[in-house]
């Protein structure tokens, strides 16, 4: 049976993923590692936690705009809430990063209040 079983390749790394005459390399600098790998977890922690509350901020001001029979004050209301929540996003971000909190970066605040009054009543 000359093809049933196929020729075992010689040619080094060519085989396959896995080449168990090469040992693994060896981490030079764990510490870096470790850092790196830290800052990659509070990138990725302060993505999931400031888009989990900009999700909220959205939904706060999507209710404001689609309140029909509500006295005027409930959207406004909605709307500065939205603010709040949008400082918090900055806030627990800027946390996560071990940044000051209180900063410019909360006047983004701002803005959700502003685009959402300006839906609600423009």
């Amino acid at each position: 049976m000359a093809g049933s079983v196929p020729a075992r390749r010689t040619e080094k790394g060519r085989g396959h993923l896995l080449d168990l005459d090469a040992p693994r390399r060896i981490v030079q600098d764990p510490e870096k590692d470790a850092r790196d790998l830290a800052r990659v977890q509070r990138w990725v922690m302060s993505t999931l936690a400031v888009t989990t509350i900009l999700h909220l901020v959205v939904g706060l001001v999507v209710a404001a705009v689609m309140l029909d029979d509500s006295p005027t004050s409930s959207k406004i209301g909605l709307n500065v809430i939205a603010g709040l929540f949008g400082a918090f996003a900055v806030a627990v971000g800027r946390a996560i990063h071990g940044k000051r909190i209180v900063s410019p970066w909360l006047l983004l605040a701002v803005v959700p209040t502003a685009v959402g009054l300006w839906l609600t009543f423009g």
